[in-house]
């Protein structure tokens, strides 16, 4: 493809205009957002798909598709605002329609004024939308280069732009688009470059499917099959190398023949959870009922399954629940999620752990808080004064804390989203000696109701799996409960809003894959050095060009 046909298709493609191309934009947008979790398969599919009760699973053509409407809108742009003005609006669209949930916790069960509540999910899209805003007017401005670094440079910069989106401000990366490739053909990369890097490999390929209809549209008639196979065959060679350095390189099992488990979904009404008269009762009495009559080697509640203080419990209490794991020569052994601290102290959202012969109990304190959740930012303390949700400052606990060793096995917890900043789990994984064998998410999301949160967290757990080869036992309040193996695969699962014990086993993993080995010694440093690489040569070329 010759260095002008990016120029050549501005002139010649169909270019909606006004409000039906800002229309087009935003239905690019949603179903960028939809490709994370089919939100209307509920009822249908086969598998573990029924099982869950219809999860909604990833639609990976749907994500490279949408995708591809972008770069096209974007080549089609008179000028870098324009294009930045596209960017954003898809953007928006996209990160509105992925998190629109955020509007049941504010209003539903926060009390907050559904106008507000609105407002409040459309600006944080808005705000968020201004990182691909700024990456689509640079794209722009260096595009006007052969299209093979076209496809690359916005590649580059479209993954810069999730990193930015993970990072600053604490990091709020949930929708990335590599989560709709938990499952297809790009499934293969995880366990080597991470969902930003996978991300990375869908967004060139989108631009390469957007720069060949171009090429098409300005030279009609012409099949333009050298590129196209060149690409196809390129693709099809790595990705059968990848998948065949996976399949003989995975995990060895950790030689023991599996954990009994048991995982606790509470259905605990949301509105009722934290309400001393009804919900704190069910919760406490549910979760010591079913603590006590366990006879598996393994049991999970989910965070904060106890939802007081244990100086706020009932005399005894945890002495009654501890006592079936922590009496000597037991066998069996528990995680559950409990508030801890003190007015002076402060206060952590917590994981214990309880196993025969302890002196003191094993401890996980949550490193990544949830803004306005668990941390209020400075200047926003109005806003979640206009809110009845129980919010405050906790402590964070250290990045990287010991797993807990049980029958075998190194059980390391996460809380709710931290399951989405892998770079952040990747600090366990420092020796193949101390890894951890099994990953446990514990998590109240119950905050959003029946909606396509449940979803979306699902997939992004098996994510995780993906890139750490390790099984991930999920035990929420609502759902999804689930047994994820170490291939991502769902192969027990819990009907969502329903009080229930989710039984199975769990077989552990040894071994490290080269994301872990890579992202924790250098974190996400060396694919952002890449993306700006990039960047930074394309720049420059653009500028010899225009000279």
């Amino acid at each position: 493809m010759n260095p002008n046909a990016v120029t050549s298709v501005r002139s010649s493609a169909f270019r909606p205009q006004g409000w039906l191309g800002v229309l087009l934009l935003a239905v690019a947008g949603a179903s960028q957002a939809f490709s994370l979790a089919w939100p209307w398969a509920r009822g249908q599919g086969d598998g573990w798909l029924t099982m869950v009760g219809g999860y909604g699973r990833p639609l990976w053509w749907l994500q490279i598709l949408s995708l591809a409407v972008l770069v096209h809108a974007l080549l089609l742009a008179p000028t870098a605002g324009r294009a930045a003005l596209r960017g954003w609006a898809f953007a928006t669209a996209w990160l509105a329609a992925t998190f629109w949930w955020l509007f049941i916790s504010m209003h539903t069960y926060g009390g907050l004024a559904a106008p507000l509540a609105v407002a409040a999910v459309l600006a944080l899209a808005a705000f968020l939308g201004g990182y691909y805003a700024i990456v689509s007017w640079f794209f722009k401005r260096i595009s006007h280069v052969p299209s093979a670094l076209a496809a690359m440079i916005f590649a580059a910069l479209w993954t810069l732009a999730e990193l930015a989106r993970g990072w600053l401000w604490t990091g709020f990366p949930w929708g990335a688009g590599g989560y709709a490739h938990v499952e297809g053909p790009l499934s293969v990369l995880p366990r080597w470059i991470g969902v930003y890097g996978t991300g990375f490999v869908a967004a060139w390929i989108a631009a390469w499917l957007a720069l060949l209809v171009g090429r098409a549209r300005v030279q009609p008639g012409k099949l333009h099959l050298k590129p196209v196979l060149a690409s196809l065959a390129a693709l099809v060679l790595v990705w059968g190398g990848l998948w065949w350095a996976r399949s003989e390189s995975l995990q060895a099992p950790a030689g023991q023949p599996g954990l009994s488990v048991e995982l606790l979904q509470g259905n605990i009404p949301q509105d009722e959870k934290f309400e001393l008269g009804s919900g704190v009762i069910v919760a406490l009495r549910w979760y010591a009922q079913q603590l006590h009559d366990s006879k598996a080697q393994l049991v999970v509640a989910p965070e904060t399954a106890i939802p007081l203080l244990p100086q706020q419990l009932p005399a005894d209490y945890l002495d009654f629940v501890r006592q079936p794991f922590v009496k000597s020569g037991g066998r069996q052994a528990a995680l559950i999620g409990i508030p801890l601290g003190n007015l002076e102290a402060g206060y952590t959202n917590t994981v214990e752990g309880w196993m025969p012969g302890q002196t003191q109990p094993y401890q996980y304190d949550k490193h990544h808080l949830v803004p306005f959740g668990e941390f209020i930012p400075p200047m926003f303390r109005w806003f979640t004064d206009l809110m009845n949700i129980p919010l405050g400052d906790f402590n964070r606990g250290a990045l990287g804390q010991a797993s807990m060793s049980w029958a075998g096995e190194r059980l390391s917890p996460n809380i709710c989203y931290e399951d989405l900043f892998g770079e952040e789990l990747a600090a366990h994984f420092g020796s193949a000696s101390t890894a951890p064998t099994v990953l446990v998410n514990l998590s109240n999301i119950g905050w959003f109701g029946d909606s396509v949160a449940i979803d979306q967290h699902l997939n992004i757990s098996r994510m995780r799996a993906l890139e750490f080869e390790r099984p991930m036992l999920r035990a929420t309040n609502t759902g999804a409960t689930v047994v994820i193996d170490h291939k991502a695969r769902v192969v027990s699962a819990l009907a969502p809003f329903e009080r229930a014990v989710l039984s199975a086993r769990v077989q552990g993993r040894e071994g490290m894959t080269p994301y872990a080995r890579w992202v924790h010694a250098l974190g996400l440093v060396p694919l952002t050095l890449l993306c700006l690489l990039i960047c930074g040569v394309a720049w420059l070329g653009a500028r010899r060009m225009r000279g």
